[in-house]
This record gives structure tokens, C-alpha cells and sequence, in this order.
């Protein structure tokens, strides 16, 4: 799995999947964004447009993700997310968990729209 951070402008990030998230990846790509989010970026946007697939492992990944952002003010939202990985993330719930939008524009806009 590779991954894109692409900031948009103030402390929005959004960061481009390509691939899968799973154990062989997970802990890598948390330490990196989760360092992101100390360093001051706490909303982001997973653009999971070219994600091929998701782990429970990937899965928890977001989660500790989402709890560091949140704890720094932030929020994480995905956005672009496939079938087969939408379903993984229904399944688990999650879909309760993330606001998760059918394309970028979107998730931009719900950041700009915010609390």
C-alpha cells in the first residue's frame, strides 16, 4: 500500500490510499499519519478511491487514527470508498463510526461546513 498526503489548505489533509490496508502495512501507515497529527494537521480525508481492499487489521488502523485526530480537535473522514471496502466497513460498523462520502468534494465541503 501507498499512500499520498496532499494538503488542501489550513490543517486539512487529504491522504490518498492506493492498495490494500492490512497487517503487512498498518502499523507503518498509522505512525506516519498519526505523526502528521501531532505535527498539526487533526482533519483529514482518506481519499480511498484506489483502495483494493481492508483488513480488520486496516480496520484498526483508522480507528487509532480517528481517536489521535479526535483528540487534537480533528476528525477523519473517508471519502471514495469502494464497494468490497464499504462492505468490510457496514459489516464492522464503522460506517457509524467514519462520515464517509461518496466523493472529495464532498468531504471538503462537510470540513468547511463543520461544527
Amino acid at each position: 500500500m501507498q499512500f499520498t498526503p496532499k494538503e488542501i489548505g489550513g490543517n486539512v489533509m487529504v491522504i490518498e490510499v492506493d492498495g490494500g490496508l492490512d497487517a503487512s502495512n498498518a502499523d507503518a501507515f498509522t505512525r506516519d499519519v498519526i505523526g502528521m497529527v501531532e505535527g498539526g494537521v487533526s482533519r483529514l480525508i482518506i481519499d480511498c478511491r484506489h483502495l483494493t481492499s481492508l483488513s480488520s487489521v486496516g480496520v484498526g488502523a483508522l480507528i487509532r487514527l480517528h481517536k489521535r485526530a479526535a483528540t487534537q480537535g480533528g476528525d477523519v473522514k473517508l471519502c471514495s470508498v469502494p464497494g468490497i471496502v464499504m462492505q468490510v466497513l457496514s459489516l464492522m460498523r464503522m460506517d457509524r463510526v467514519f462520515e464517509i462520502y461518496p466523493d472529495l468534494g464532498r468531504a471538503r465541503l462537510a470540513f468547511r461546513e463543520g461544527p
